[in-house]
């Protein structure tokens, strides 16, 4: 085939995390006890909330959807990662594609949930007597479709403006998923609108969100120290210092993976830069928001213990 043409390659090769046996070794146990935390977790979360009425409320509608991405991320790119540590690890070029758009779906779903979860708890602690009528099921809803619709339109642009590149040269991804930066960098074609959208999108997603959460947060943390009693307080700070650390270490990260085609490649610490958000948070989510929550808790061990 004639150099040039998208067909020339169509199988990519993920490289290794690192070259060393007996790292690969402990990172495949690592990584494979967080991908069975973050399944048996978030399933646990989905299924507590489900079957707990008490618990039928915004803030947990919005941690079922939150559980549900961190799922799907989690197979998503979780089972490659574990293959490349044992094997070599080849994706074909429509499974590369498959796989950016669904984690970019869940990606930039997430970000824009992370929005939506603020808007929530600012509602909670500064309007509490309009939250009821401001945050209805209703609302819920709407807000959860926005957030996955616009997630998988976002995505759907980014990678069909990957369909027309060409892929003529080496065929080794320097990642261990095929996340769009990664893969733009080895296309023989020009990639300065893909690099343009990319960093768009980012700045929307990532950053407008990152300003609209912090917003929220500024008026949530006045509110509460507003509050006069330490209980009150203390409650209301539980109910945000979760969110606010899992916000701020998910949006720096993406943040600076999707503005990095920009400034080259970094190589390793682009992968340990992606390892966060990709395999850390989805497996401590359920641990982070659940494990001061006595409510949450209640609920789980009636799940377990029902008698």
């Amino acid at each position: 085939m004639a150099p040039g043409n998208q067909s020339a390659i169509t199988m990519f090769i993920l490289q290794n995390f690192v070259d060393d046996p007996w790292i690969q070794d402990v990172l495949f146990c690592l990584l494979f006890a967080l991908f069975v935390a973050a399944i048996a977790g978030n399933g646990l979360i989905i299924a507590t909330i489900h079957s707990s009425p008490n618990l039928h409320t915004p803030m947990y509608f919005f941690l079922v959807n939150l559980a549900l991405m961190d799922m799907i991320c989690t197979v998503t790119v979780l089972p490659k990662v574990l293959q490349s540590l044992v094997a070599e690890n080849s994706i074909s070029y429509g499974g590369c594609l498959i796989q950016m758009f669904v984690f970019s779906w869940v990606l930039g779903s997430e970000l824009l949930l992370f929005s939506a979860m603020a808007y929530d708890r600012y509602l909670a602690i500064c309007r509490p007597l309009h939250y009821g009528t401001l945050m209805s099921g209703r609302v819920c809803v709407a807000l959860a479709t926005f957030v996955w619709f616009t997630g998988a339109l976002n995505s759907l642009v980014l990678t069909c403006l990957v369909l027309p590149l060409s892929f003529c040269g080496s065929n080794l991804i320097a990642h261990f998923f095929c996340e769009i930066p990664s893969v733009l960098i080895l296309s023989c074609s020009p990639t300065f609108i893909n690099n343009v959208m990319t960093v768009i999108a980012d700045m929307f997603l990532t950053g407008l969100n990152f300003l609209l959460t912090m917003t929220s947060y500024v008026f949530i943390i006045s509110s509460i120290l507003r509050i006069r009693s330490a209980e009150g307080k203390k409650r209301a700070f539980s109910t945000c210092s979760a969110h606010l650390v899992v916000v701020t270490l998910y949006y720096s990260t993406a943040l600076y993976t999707y503005v990095r085609p920009a400034l080259g490649t970094a190589g390793l610490l682009d992968k340990v830069i992606a390892i966060p958000y990709t395999t850390v948070t989805p497996s401590l989510n359920p641990l982070i928001y659940t494990l001061r929550n006595k409510e949450f808790k209640t609920s789980f061990k009636k799940l377990l213990f029902p008698h």
